[in-house]
């Protein structure tokens, strides 16, 4: 049982190293108005199953400060400490490339995927976790407009006549666009 799940996982993680990132990418959905969520989480998933989510699942790393030689300090205690020093020096300019090289593709990945009316209105950030941020706040305050236009539609809307059909599907179709934005109504609310 284990063994066999351990096999699979390692199969279908071979599977995925083997592919192109494009790939994933190209499973991400325009971010175009109403599909917010949904580009989101697959923009999230494609950066992640390609490897290239460091960017956004990590901090950029903190440079260390180099040694300053104490006053009673030793000359051999002083290079010892140089000598730590340089292999967290080391450590710290490895961190940062991959760091960097994520933030520069998980920002790449975004824009690319985010179409040109709404990426205009988005403002230059350093980092991908910074500039999603500011996506989100950009698109969470007009979907939250466009909902509270479409519960008044809902409460609003009168029967007028003509073909209860019609009016049924118009009524229904407006509450589904509600169903999408998770704004925690209840099915009977948009049911009736």
């Amino acid at each position: 049982g284990m063994q066999l799940l351990c096999h699979v996982f390692s199969l279908s993680l071979m599977m995925f190293s083997g592919l192109n990132p494009m790939a994933f990418i190209s499973h991400i959905p325009p971010l175009e108005g109403g599909n917010y969520r949904v580009w989101r989480e697959k923009y999230e998933l494609a950066l992640a199953l390609s490897e290239n989510d460091l960017a956004l699942t990590s901090p950029c790393p903190t440079e260390p400060v180099d040694p300053v030689r104490a006053e009673n300090e030793t000359d051999a205690d002083f290079t010892a400490r140089q000598r730590d020093h340089a292999e967290v020096r080391m450590k710290y300019d490895l961190d940062r490339k991959k760091w960097d090289i994520s933030n520069r593709k998980c920002l790449m990945v975004a824009k690319s995927t985010i179409s040109d009316a709404i990426r205009g209105s988005i403002p230059d950030c350093d980092t991908a976790t910074e500039y999603l941020k500011k996506v989100e706040s950009q698109f969470t305050s007009s979907s939250k407009a466009y909902a509270s236009t479409l519960i008044k539609k809902l409460f609003n809307e009168k029967y007028s006549g003509g073909g209860i059909r019609e009016h049924i599907l118009k009524m229904s179709n407006t509450a589904s666009k509600l169903k999408p934005m998770d704004l925690g109504l209840k099915d009977e609310f948009l049911i009736h």
